[in-house]
């Protein structure tokens, strides 16, 4: 797969299930067992038998058993709903309540029947394998207009950060999959704030754990194990670079920096790191409005090239003064201008026109200036959490080693602090590393990529149900 490829959502093709009349029950079975397909529905679909009985069950206290809840099951053969209903099986009432709804969005035709959705291009042959053992086609159709495709991110294994992106919103199906790039950036602003090699190591064995099934009772969160052992693996590299273990206990050398030593040179860097990270996300954004609206509206969009134009002129400016290089300076002057003028042009094609239109112009370039300054200034709070971090295992340390000196009440004092001190510091400073990066990600960067939301792809996915169950057949 080339790269390219992997930063965008999975392609998707409008397609058309073609079945005999006699056989939809038998491919409306395949394909929810497929799992990989989304049908179109009947808004507002009255209920059919199966769901008529369910929700008498449901009336009486039964659980849901239906999409969003329970366990929901369908037979291979229609099953007696009668007997469903007096065996209280609200699982595969669910199922065959469902197929129900999808039935009644098919189009009949003689003795012909058709559905229409989305499936992943991929997964085209495959379903339609499943289908001809049916008797049934899978036809490819143009996608309508005025209709973009269902969104689905692009899965990457055992290993994957789309729930990081899919917290924020789902993305247009135009725009690029940044699951990958905001997971990397998330972990390595987390380690800077978070920097110790000994919490680190903890975080790993955390994810671990994790990985595991272990607690039972975190098992639903099992998939957020790769946040945690990135932020342990990143958290590790910038202790070794702060010459943190548990604290500056000295037993590694300071590879970069120490951040209570020199917090000036952390803060410059906690900048300098944010801005890359907002230019590589206005220049993510600029493609984002090309495949949405083609390049004119990418020109002008504030958070297209117009607002890209404007980001690095600004940077090149303030290089160029802090540098002292005016040629730098004026170039990158002259293109924070030019970039604003295509911003308030666009800004200004969308009012009506006017004064009322000048003026909503005006205050649309004062916010972007004002964003783009305030945005990039943000980034100072990862080193400002850093040295917080440090402060706190200083202050931890400190008191071990006053206390260490002191006999043995005092070595057992010294190990009772280190240990709570260590406990207390390590989880609050977790947990506050982990939402200050989430919030420079969605606030600072995504609100740059992402104008528009799509729709995710739901695929219909039901599993067979056991073969005890033929017994309720008819």
């Amino acid at each position: 797969m080339p790269w390219t490829e992997g930063l965008t959502p999975v392609r998707m093709r409008r397609v058309a299930v073609v079945v005999p009349q006699a056989g939809l029950r038998d491919a409306l079975v395949r394909i929810a067992e497929a799992g990989c397909m989304e049908l179109d529905r009947v808004e507002g679909a009255v209920p059919g038998p199966a769901g008529l009985r369910l929700r008498r069950l449901r009336g009486h206290g039964e659980p849901a058993g239906s999409e969003g809840g329970g366990t929901t099951f369908l037979a291979v053969a229609a099953p007696d709903l009668d007997q469903l209903e007096e065996l209280r099986d609200v699982g595969l009432l669910a199922g065959e309540a469902q197929l129900e709804e999808r039935a009644e969005g098919a189009v009949r035709r003689g003795d012909v029947a058709a559905l229409a959705g989305w499936c992943p291009a991929a997964e085209v042959p495959r379903v339609a394998a499943r289908l001809a053992a049916a008797g049934g086609s899978l036809v490819p159709l143009r996608s309508p207009r005025g209709t973009d495709p269902p969104t689905l991110l692009r899965p990457s294994g055992p290993v994957s950060f789309t729930p990081l992106v899919t917290t924020y919103g789902t993305p247009a199906y135009a725009d690029l999959d940044p699951s990958w790039p905001a997971g990397l950036a998330w972990v390595t602003m987390f380690g800077i704030m978070f920097g110790d090699v000994g919490h680190g190591a903890l975080l790993l064995l955390g994810a671990l754990m994790l990985r595991l099934g272990r607690p039972r009772r975190l098992a639903r969160l099992r998939r957020l194990w790769p946040f945690l052992a990135g932020a342990g693996l990143a958290s590790m590299i910038a202790g070794a670079a702060y010459g943190e273990f548990f604290g500056p206990t000295g037993l590694l050398p300071v590879l970069w920096l120490a951040p209570l030593e020199t917090p000036a040179r952390l803060l410059a860097a906690a900048v300098l790191f944010g801005a890359g990270l907002l230019a590589l996300a206005h220049a993510a954004g600029a493609v984002n409005r090309v495949r949405e609206g083609g390049w004119v509206s990418a020109l002008y969009a504030a958070s297209g090239f117009a607002g890209l134009l404007f980001y690095l002129g600004l940077a090149l400016a303030a290089a160029g003064l802090v540098r002292h290089v005016p040629a730098a300076a004026a170039g990158g002057a002259a293109g924070a201008v030019a970039g604003l003028a295509l911003a308030a042009s666009g800004l200004f094609q969308a009012t009506a026109g006017g004064g009322a239109g000048l003026a909503e112009t005006a205050v649309g370039i004062f916010d972007v200036v004002v964003r783009t300054s305030t945005n990039t200034l943000s980034f100072a709070r990862l080193a400002a959490f850093g040295l917080t971090h440090a402060a706190l295992a200083d202050l931890v340390w400190r008191g071990t080693t006053g206390l260490s000196g002191r006999g043995a009440a005092g070595v057992a004092g010294a190990v009772l602090l280190f240990t709570v001190g260590t406990t207390l510091s390590f989880g609050l400073e977790a947990l506050v590393a982990g939402v200050q990066a989430l919030r420079l990600e969605f606030y600072e960067l995504f609100s740059r990529l992402f104008e528009t939301e799509g729709r995710p792809f739901r695929p219909w996915h039901v599993p067979p149900a056991e073969p005890a169950d033929a017994l309720l057949r008819r």
